[in-house]
């Protein structure tokens, strides 16, 4: 992963575009990163919206939370509920 201060990032974006596909680049300033440009190649418009959501990262972590303190169930009370057959 590169980085590279603000001050110094005179290319063209498309530059730093490209150059992203083969590595990261961490934007800095004063030395704290603010910004990354990574490669989202194999990535649809949903993922990448989804997964830049406060809302729904939010939602993932009440989720994973409930999970471990909760526990699960299992795929055939799954199905069950989803009145699905077992496979």
């Amino acid at each position: 992963m590169k980085t590279l201060e603000m001050t110094k990032a005179t290319a063209p974006l498309a530059q730093y575009a490209r150059n992203a596909a083969k590595e990261p680049l961490v934007l800095t300033e004063d030395g704290k990163p603010i910004a990354a440009l990574v490669s989202v190649e194999d990535a649809d418009w949903e993922s990448i919206s989804l997964s830049t959501n406060p809302k729904f990262i939010a939602l993932i972590e009440r989720s994973r939370a409930r999970q471990k303190a909760e526990g699960g169930i299992s795929p055939a009370e799954m199905r069950r509920r989803l009145s699905r057959p077992a496979r």
